[in-house]
């Protein structure tokens, strides 16, 4: 096989002899060309800055079971070294050509300066299908030294905004490029997390302790990117931070490295800085308001107060003199907006109503708007004042019109509530209650926050996808589900009144244990032959014209087959009496339609 092999690799270049280079003229000038060679495959060995790291084992194997069988199709290109050839292009050939037993390997020797290498190599296998996604993006960045992005796109027959989003990918930092390379993380998803600076890779490849899990990645970067045209700030303004420019023209636009989120659209993925320009804008409106004597209203009522985020804007106000009032305590007139029928067809998409209902919906709505519009217009006269209200977590403002609201107080009107007053004009027996109460808040907001993690976390996981039988876990978290949110008061108590047994004394982790511990499945399939007698569709609905209803009326046949039986004899003895009189009336007229015609 290999005697084989070699006489038909040889027979174009002379029996192994070098075949002398010829000569051409272009322009003029004399050029020459390489010819194929036959080289001895122990002189030629592969170069050490060669771009290319991986090879495919499986396909390499395919390769030289193909050189065996049919030589080297395709010669490959080295340079002369000291002692012997180094490869420029075809390493793939040769590594397959050692593995089936070739002794030589065609070859053109070219000369060329060490820079001229690389450019070719790297060229050489960005043009290949089944190019490695980091080592590709590497690559290109090397030759951004030497082109711009749409002279590579050109080269290389991709678009140019192929060409950025790989550029973007060569500023992942290591461990994200190995969770690319092992398949576990997306290109996009890998383009996204290196939309961020190389520090902030590190803090969340830190958090995920070297486990790959898609859904934390994607939060994290929900969490650290911030949509720009929901900015509370000039996005154009590059005096805001003059060191950071506007964020129009930004590198961490996402806009500005290859429409990444979408076509155009602005997202920052500088968190500090993006936090700086909203900090700066916050602190002049503070001054703003203050010298134009508008009241500002951060919306937070009194059940957020306590979040650290709403208490550090309201001590921001207090700093600059300005009062603070909590949305409950005024009385707010925000502009109105005239509806159109395009306003009123979103907001009731949900369902098909007629054009003739819509125009319904649009005279109330107008009706609506033309009272509010009213108020507005009016509002200095019945006690209101210019205001501005905040959104403590974005800072954005809408101009509003505002008056504290009158509210009786039987302790006097020098006595604030307990919740109102600032703790250093509390006793230290009212500020350990004030303490208590915040810590409570605050507990209930992280458990709120923790709860909603899991649910995003669970939702993006194949949990839905299981396909063994339901535990006895999720069959009790089923049923406390559907009594909870899907049984009305009346149906607990006629139908389900022991559902929790007793639980006067219980709090709601041992009424949830007590549940689990008396569960049976009876209970699960009462609650849902309950929900399935209560989710038919009646009025317009039957069990001819409505899935749910035919589903419905199929199930209950097993059951009370005779009971329905008797009721669709009723109702088919009235029809037939129906159908018999109608037929009897429609001969009289055919008899009457034919007196006419003759």
């Amino acid at each position: 096989m290999e005697t084989r092999t070699k006489k038909r690799a040889t027979r174009k270049v002379n029996n192994g002899q070098v075949s002398k280079p010829r000569k051409s003229k272009i322009n003029g000038e004399v050029k020459t060309i390489p010819q194929i060679q036959m080289l001895d495959i122990g002189l030629v060995s592969p170069d050490s800055g060669q771009p290319r790291k991986t090879f495919d084992d499986q396909s390499l194997n395919q390769l030289a079971q193909s050189i065996a069988q049919h030589g080297v199709l395709q010669p490959i290109t080295v340079r002369k070294s000291d002692d012997g050839y180094i490869i420029v292009m075809g390493e793939r050939r040769f590594r397959a050509s050692k593995l089936a037993g070739l002794t030589t390997i065609p070859a053109m020797v070219r000369d060329y300066v060490d820079t001229e290498v690389l450019e070719v190599q790297i060229i050489e296998n960005l043009q290949r299908k089944d190019v490695e996604p980091t080592e590709e993006a590497e690559a290109i960045q090397f030759l951004l030294d030497r082109y711009e992005p749409t002279e590579i796109a050109q080269r290389l027959g991709r678009s140019e905004n192929y060409v950025r989003q790989r550029v973007k990918l060569a500023g992942l930092i290591e461990g994200f490029k190995t969770f690319v390379r092992r398949g576990e993380m997306t290109l996009g998803l890998g383009v996204a997390v290196a939309l961020f600076e190389s520090e902030e890779q590190k803090l969340m490849l830190e958090s995920m302790e070297g486990d790959f899990q898609e859904h934390r990645v994607k939060r994290m970067i929900d969490n650290r990117s911030f949509d720009l045209t929901q900015a509370c700030f000039d996005v154009t303004d590059k005096t805001l931070v003059p060191k950071a420019g506007a964020c129009n023209v930004c590198p961490f636009n996402a806009a500005n490295q290859g429409n990444l989120f979408g076509e155009g659209k602005m997202v920052c993925t500088r968190t500090s800085c993006f936090e700086n320009k909203k900090t700066k804008t916050f602190m002049k409106l503070l001054k703003r308001v203050k010298k134009e004597g508008l009241k500002l209203v951060p919306n937070i009522s009194k059940y957020w107060v306590d979040e650290e985020r709403n208490q550090w804007v309201m001590a921001q106000m207090e700093k600059e003199g300005l009062e603070v009032h909590l949305t409950n305590e005024l009385d707010i007139l925000k502009k109105p907006v005239e509806p159109t029928m395009e306003s009123i067809k979103e907001g009731h998409g949900h369902y098909e109503y007629t054009e003739e209902e819509l125009t319904e919906f649009l005279d109330e709505a107008l009706e609506s708007y033309t009272k509010d519009k009213e108020k507005w217009d009016n509002a200095m006269d019945h006690g209101f004042g210019k205001g501005i209200l905040l959104e403590p977590d974005s800072y954005l403002t809408q101009a509003i019109y505002v008056k504290i609201r009158e509210e009786s107080d039987d302790r006097g009107s020098d006595v604030k509530s307990l919740e109102k007053r600032k703790m250093s004009d509390c006793t230290p027996a009212e500020q350990i209650i004030k303490i208590n109460t915040r810590e409570l808040r605050k507990k209930e907001i992280e458990n709120n926050n923790q709860f909603k993690d899991v649910v995003e976390m669970i939702r993006e996981t194949d949990y839905i996808d299981q396909k063994k039988a339901l535990s006895i876990d999720e069959m009790v978290a089923i049923s406390i589900s559907l009594f909870e949110n899907n049984i009305g008061y009346y149906g607990q108590r006629e139908h389900f009144e022991d559902f929790f047994g007793d639980d006067s004394q219980l709090s709601r982790e041992e009424i949830v244990a007590q549940f689990k511990q008396n569960f049976k499945k009876e209970t699960l399939y009462k609650l849902l032959r309950f929900l399935l007698t209560r989710q038919v569709h009646l009025g317009e609905s039957n069990h001819t014209n409505d899935l749910t209803n035919q589903s419905f009326y199929m199930a209950m046949q097993s059951f009370y087959r005779d009971k329905i039986a008797i009721v669709e004899d009723t109702y088919a003895g009235k029809r037939q009496k129906r159908e018999a009189r109608i037929k009897e009336r429609i001969l009289v007229l055919e008899q009457q339609a034919e007196v006419l015609k003759d």
